[in-house]
């Protein structure tokens, strides 16, 4: 058996969790089919050798595919594919599993209405069991950030109703206004006031980059005091913006932004703030601004 053969043979044996997965994140078994054909070409384009667990890195490969495809649809601001019947029946217990929770018309319904990064973490951690640390990756988020996309999409889906949901919203809206309000006016009391005494500020390495042109940040900030330093008189040029349907903070503008913060709320306050400048992880945010 040819190297290339056993290969075809591990990606088929994978197929029908590929397809699984593809499915309810398109909701469209033909796109679903072309969403695992990509996978495979680039599975024979890789280089895998050093890959322990090919079931989970093809997996992670068709979920990018399908966010992809996902955002490629929203940009076209096409209407949602009409639903589909669900896939046939499965053959054997572990396709069963897979397909246990619905895959009807009312779950892909309601799958419709996410985002397409909410859409991808819900389904991969509730549906498929993938770990927030292994989903971080594809939608271009921290674990944190992807466990509240799971949340959000989970929320969703099990019909709570928008009302009960305005309050967790709202009440992170307020905690960012206050900590843009502060830092704004240069009010470090103020800040210190809405800073969780534990708060991390994590830049990437392109807000490193943007910050040590002017001396501003070099590395993580950890505690309440130093962050309140950091920010204090800075927030002049940011505005409050939903990212990803959640309440944060951008400079630049929505459709150009240089710099994303993504609030990590604890309680009543900030618990953590991620500083991401990277243009490809820009990109893939869906920012409007409430300003």
């Amino acid at each position: 058996m040819t190297d290339e053969q056993f290969l075809a043979e591990r990606f088929e044996a994978n197929r029908p969790r590929l397809q699984g997965v593809a499915y309810r994140l398109l909701g469209s078994t033909g796109e679903a089919d072309d969403a695992v054909q990509e996978a495979w070409l680039r599975l024979s384009r890789s280089d895998t050798s050093d890959v322990a667990n090919l079931g989970a890195w093809l997996t992670t490969v068709v979920a990018r595919v399908c966010l992809d495809m996902l955002r490629a649809r929203r940009s076209r601001r096409e209407e949602p594919l009409a639903v589909e019947e669900p896939l046939p029946a499965p053959t054997d217990p572990e396709r069963e599993a897979i397909l246990a929770d619905s895959v009807g018309l009312a779950m892909l319904a309601v799958l419709e209405r996410l985002s397409p990064p909410e859409r991808v973490a819900f389904v991969l951690h509730d549906v498929f069991g993938v770990s927030f640390d292994e989903i971080a990756p594809v939608v271009g988020r921290t674990p944190a950030a992807a466990r509240q996309l799971a949340s959000r999409g989970r929320r969703r889906v099990q019909g709570t109703p928008e009302d009960a949901r305005a309050p967790d919203v709202t009440r992170q809206r307020r905690i960012v206004e206050a900590f843009h309000r502060a830092s704004r006016n240069g009010d470090f009391a103020a800040l210190l006031e809405v800073l969780d005494p534990d708060v991390v500020v994590r830049p990437d390495d392109a807000a490193l980059r943007m910050g040590a042109r002017n001396g501003w940040i070099s590395g993580e900030i950890h505690g309440a005091e130093a962050v309140a330093q950091r920010f204090q008189g800075q927030a002049q040029g940011a505005c409050i913006a939903l990212i990803d349907g959640a309440p944060g903070m951008i400079w630049g503008s929505a459709t150009t932004p240089l710099v994303v913060f993504a609030f990590t709320v604890k309680g009543r306050r900030v618990a953590g703030i991620d500083l991401i400048a990277d243009p490809d992880r820009l990109r893939q945010f869906e920012i409007e601004t409430v300003e």
